[in-house]
């Protein structure tokens, strides 16, 4: 047996031994009277009656251990044409004063602050002065639209709110200050104060005794020491989409989410302390929670908070210079991402500009990684290139290949192996765990691992139902997918993007996975739309790389010979829309919801997530080319 083997084995055998272990890296206050409290279940908890501060994990134990004057925070800005770098003490003190400006407005522990920020390192400031304090923060996306802020605002019930006056999206200012005041306006719940960060590109109008300008509420106050809190206390709320309508409060507790990150990134990332590390996603995201802010800085790296795009800030070249510069260990950001850069570039030119010696590994995550973009990326880097899986809920990767404990060979559209800690298991729809090879819905036997979810915000009842209900013992992820005879975990996408052709079940992954290799093709989607005769019928999406002929109609022929080839007659897949761009949410998730709503005649509503609205009408438009749509 292999080093891995032996690890999750002990992982999953002995949960308490594998964790508590683990936990000795992070400075408790007070040791955990258990490891793992499983006397009601499914809540589960972790280290219960330990006490700990993360904020002063994150901070004060590296400035009194030696790290002091070590760079915690690369803040690179081409939106602005700002580099800005900040060592582990002056971001002590920029918290805990502004630990000071918040307890100063009567935030404390156990209160709510929500964050509504752009890419700026105040944001992470905010996030670990709320953690100084005990304080529970929910960070909402900037710009997110104002009824979708006002529905957190009212399930959180923030005593402050921290903004900034705007957001930059590549030369596009989106002014935050009247997208608040129309969400408070909006809400029931109507927060006491409003702490706002003046930036130049836009003033914002503050209003007279509830609005606070940062700079003056944080000039004049007194640093807040570090508040201990219990390891099963919040550490902070995360709203992720609910199928209801009703965004999901994610909550995270303070002590399994250390242990968990801090494991996490020496075991799967191979990150090691004083390591650059760039998480390419934001704050308002989970990756943006856990890899740009808490487990960087936990581990005591240096991590990058990059505010732009991977092409127009300004070229497809945007992310070599980063780790160019900045002497980038691993980047780790979203398969989107990566075919944005492919569309533009896609012979990897403005790759050979840059000197990317130090440059280890690419983690890929956040949708599935088909295997066009990884061979795409794997040719061109010469690295290894990691894709891996998790989610909102669970704070940290379920799969992964672990670079820190033992690489594997890469099986193209897998996301390798489970992380230690997580049992996963293929169940069909009875709940019956299925063989190797058998495709079936993801779930991972309880209890999960530290560092995931132990509810829903005040909706312990709604947690069952979503998670733990529909197959009691195991976590339900709400994924399709198999197990090979090897034990590498394939991933084939939401249960909800499997189709059912006159009685066939296919994965729309699968199809996607054929029209990926065409060469022309830089980016696709496929749905599955309604269908008189047979229940559903896929569709096609295709953007095209940079560069290719117009002849739009022969492309579409091959990718409808390629799937009738490679995946068979049965798929009945006879339509393809060439399109400019394809709908997705500001974290790089494509809106097949949306897709499918339209290429239906059903109306929609323009979700509030969405990076550019102008890109549905586009898609109106190539649907009705095809015969598909119109409201």
């Amino acid at each position: 047996m292999g080093k891995y083997q032996d690890i999750f084995d002990r992982s999953i055998r002995d949960p308490q031994g594998f964790w508590g272990e683990a936990a000795e890296a992070i400075a408790w206050d007070q040791k955990w009277d258990k490891v793992l409290d499983d006397s009601n279940a499914p809540f589960y908890r972790w280290f219960v009656g330990g006490e700990l501060n993360t904020c002063y994990n994150a901070l004060d134990r590296h400035v009194e251990g030696g790290r002091a004057d070590q760079v915690a925070i690369i803040y690179d800005s081409p939106v602005t044409g700002q580099v800005r770098k900040i060592t582990y003490r002056e971001l002590l003190d920029q918290v805990s004063k502004f630990a000071g400006a918040l307890q100063g407005l009567g935030v404390g522990k156990g209160d709510t602050v929500v964050v509504y920020m752009p890419m700026v390192p105040e944001a992470a400031v905010a996030m670990l002065a709320c953690a100084r304090l005990g304080a529970i923060h929910s960070v909402v996306f900037g710009g997110f639209a104002p009824n979708e802020l006002a529905i957190r605002i009212d399930d959180a019930k923030p005593k402050a709110m921290v903004t900034a006056s705007c957001g930059i999206e590549v030369k596009r200012l989106i002014e935050y200050k009247p997208l608040l005041d129309k969400a408070i306006e909006l809400a029931k719940n109507k927060p006491q104060h409003c702490v706002i960060l003046q930036r130049p590109q836009a003033k914002a109008t503050l209003k007279p005794g509830r609005d606070h300008d940062w700079e003056a509420l944080t000039s004049g106050a007194k640093p807040a020491a570090c508040v201990p809190v219990q390891a099963t206390d919040p550490l902070y709320i995360l709203y992720t989409s609910g199928t209801t309508g009703m965004p999901k409060g994610v909550v995270r507790d303070n002590g399994g989410h250390a242990v968990a990150l801090r494991w996490s990134m020496e075991n799967i990332y191979d990150v090691a302390p004083g390591d650059v590390y760039w998480a390419a996603s934001d704050v308002g995201w989970v990756v943006g929670h856990s890899y740009i802010v808490y487990a960087p800085l936990i581990t005591g790296c240096t991590t990058v908070l990059f505010e732009g795009k991977p092409v127009g800030t300004p070229d497809p070249g945007a992310f070599w210079r980063v780790i160019s510069e900045h002497d980038v260990k691993v980047l780790f950001t979203a398969p989107t991402a990566f075919r944005a850069i492919k569309r533009d570039d896609p012979n990897g030119e403005y790759l050979k500009k840059y000197d990317l010696s130090g440059f280890k590994y690419l983690f890929l995550a956040g949708e599935r990684l088909d295997p066009d973009t990884y061979h795409w990326a794997s040719e061109r880097l010469n690295r290894p290139v990691i894709d891996h899986w998790w989610q909102t809920e669970t704070g940290w990767p379920i799969t992964a290949n672990p670079m820190g404990i033992e690489p594997f060979p890469v099986k193209p559209g897998s996301s390798t192996k489970p992380v230690p800690g997580y049992n996963i298991k293929i169940l069909d729809p009875e709940g019956k765990e299925l063989g190797a090879n058998q495709e079936g819905l993801v779930a991972a036997k309880l209890p999960l691992p530290p560092g995931n979810l132990p509810t829903l915000w005040q909706a312990d009842q709604r947690f069952k139902e979503s998670y733990t209900e529909p197959y009691p013992g195991y976590y339900f992820t709400s994924d399709g997918g198999y197990i090979d005879d090897e034990g590498y975990v394939f991933v084939m996408g939401r249960v909800d993007d499997v189709i059912n052709v006159a009685g066939h079940r296919l994965s729309t992954g699968a199809l996607e996975e054929v029209v990926a290799t065409h060469p022309d093709v830089a980016e696709c989607a496929v749905i599955g739309v309604a269908d008189t005769l047979k229940g559903q019928l896929p569709l096609g999406f295709a953007v095209l790389k940079s560069g290719v002929s117009t002849d739009h109609g022969n492309i579409q022929k091959t990718l409808i010979q390629m799937v009738r080839e490679q995946v068979g007659a049965v798929a009945a897949f006879k339509k393809v829309a060439i399109v400019g761009s394809l709908p997705k949410t500001r974290s790089g998730k494509i809106l097949r919801g949306t897709m499918r709503k339209i290429a239906d005649g059903e109306s929609y509503k323009v979700p509030s997530t969405i990076d550019d609205p102008a890109i549905l009408g586009q898609i109106e438009t190539a649907l009705k080319d095809i015969g598909y749509g119109g409201k």
